[in-house]
């Protein structure tokens, strides 16, 4: 389904959840949260590429104006692979997956990811043998997390989506890292256990140290708490314990641009609100927020700029490896006041006023140059043969694949975890030259999904709330970001 549609209907259905797949709030009725909450997994949009367990190829990609992006491409496209040549793939660390009621496949799915790529195979994936001794693949259950509901519920089918990609790319950036895939049982109905499910479980895990790194592809507008900022306030508790105990914080930034919905009237299919808004917890100051990028280099090798092959965002910014996405959440928060860590940004930047900007950093997000991921989970689709290799996009692309390279940081930084790192990657974005050396400063694109209902923002040199600080250059910036968090 094209971006364009995607967003026609998300105007039409903007109470549905959205993890962090912008498809997912468009085309799947989602758990919803904490009252007037409109709650999403991140993904933003999905395709169909291929059936079976062979991965598709780049022509096939090509053929419905995409590019699709293997793990391979994406750790060169990051320059991660200097880094995990030299041993440094994450062992002995736990990265945190937090999504609604999982995925009965998610075993199966990954021990196939895992095949086509050469990835390390992980401990609690299909087959594997009680004496396995890889990194581990986990889950914590609270209650009933099925993806198969009894008939009158809620279609639970986007969040196996969300699950697939969280884990397979998560991964993919850390391949030696354990993974704990922690799953709530979000009820169907407008009351308030969505959330307080989420954060629950976050502390509890927090508090038991299971795990170094969160990610979360979540979000919901900042004005969608009908009790107000209060509502927001008191589910801040799990972000207190991560900060407390050292454990990085990941968030999408949503996939609407610079917009906010809200689900009511639910009949009418929510309301667009008519001025920017911004997504929580991405625009919380004790969570980084990733926003996204169309990713422009190869989607084959990830080694060099492609600005011939699709899509149209890339072959009409010649020479450019990435652009700002659309429909990547980012603006000004009207809940948090400018964190002292944003004082100091880089020169040319979008200034922050009084105000939180959202997001922090960036990554790839549009499925247009997505990730693949394997799904075969039934509940997807009407039709059961529609499970295969799909490319997919949204900011919950953007934070699993940061959570890796953090894991990738702590394991470098023996074991010692780096905890809240916002004010290290303002501090190392302030400094011209490793501004210039540990990100890809993203100056092209904007955000306006929604214009001119809604105006939107530009990418701007430095700092810009499409992008943030940018998107990073793994094998530069995971070492400044230890030096610097061990300075001080």
């Amino acid at each position: 389904m094209l971006q364009s549609v995607v967003r026609s209907a998300a105007r039409k259905i903007a109470p549905l959840a959205m993890g962090a797949m912008a498809l997912g709030s468009a085309l799947f009725s989602a758990p919803p949260v904490a009252a007037g909450v409109v709650f999403h997994p991140g993904f933003s949009d999905i395709q169909l590429v291929k059936a079976g367990e062979v991965p598709p190829t780049q022509a096939q990609c090509n053929a419905i104006s995409r590019r699709c992006f293997n793990p391979t491409a994406e750790q060169n496209s990051y320059n991660l692979t200097p880094l995990l040549a030299s041993g440094h793939q994450g062992q002995g660390q736990t990265i945190i997956i937090v999504d609604a009621f999982g995925s009965e496949t998610m075993r199966h799915d990954l021990k196939v990811f895992n095949n086509a790529f050469g990835l390390p195979h992980m401990c609690g994936e299909e087959g594997t043998s009680a004496g396995c001794s890889g990194p581990t693949f986990s889950e914590f259950q609270q209650g009933n997390t099925a993806t198969n509901p009894t008939p009158g519920q809620e279609d639970r089918s986007a969040w196996a989506i969300e699950v697939a990609l969280d884990v397979e790319w998560a991964h993919s950036m850390a391949p030696m890292a354990n993974i704990l895939l922690v799953t709530t049982p979000t009820a169907e109905t407008l009351g308030v256990q969505g959330f307080p499910d989420f954060f629950k479980a976050e502390a509890t895990v927090i508090g038991q140290h299971r795990g170094s790194v969160i990610t979360q592809s979540f979000a919901s507008t900042e004005e969608a708490f009908n009790s107000g900022t209060a509502a927001l306030q008191n589910l801040r508790f799990a972000f207190q314990a991560a900060q407390a105990n050292h454990v990085t914080v990941f968030a999408s930034s949503g996939d609407f641009g610079s917009a906010g919905v809200l689900k009511t009237p639910v009949k009418a299919g929510g309301t667009l609100l008519p001025s920017p808004a911004v997504w929580w917890p991405a625009s919380d100051p004790l969570v980084t927020g990733v926003g996204g990028t169309y990713e422009c280099t190869d989607a084959s090798t990830g080694l060099t700029v492609d600005s011939v092959s699709p899509p149209v965002n890339c072959q009409s910014n010649p020479g450019v490896r990435e652009v700002g996405w659309i429909d990547a959440g980012g603006g000004f928060s009207h809940v948090f006041s400018k964190p002292s860590f944003q004082n100091n940004l880089p020169a040319g930047s979008t200034a922050i006023n009084s105000m939180r900007g959202v997001p922090d950093i960036a990554l790839q997000a549009s499925s247009r140059t997505g990730v693949l991921i394997y799904i075969t989970n039934p509940g997807y689709s009407t039709n059961v043969n529609d499970t295969g290799w799909y490319v997919i996009g949204g900011t919950s692309s953007s934070s699993p694949q940061w959570a890796g390279l953090i894991a990738v940081a702590n394991e470098m930084n023996g074991g010692h975890q780096l905890g809240y790192i916002n004010p290290a990657l303002y501090a190392i974005a302030s400094n011209p030259s490793t501004y210039a050396s540990d990100f890809y400063d993203v100056t092209t694109g904007n955000n306006a999904a929604f214009a001119p209902t809604v105006a939107g923002y530009p990418a701007t040199t430095g700092w810009d709330p499409v992008t943030g600080l940018g998107t990073p250059n793994a094998a530069n910036l995971l070492p400044d970001l230890i030096a610097y968090v061990n300075s001080h």
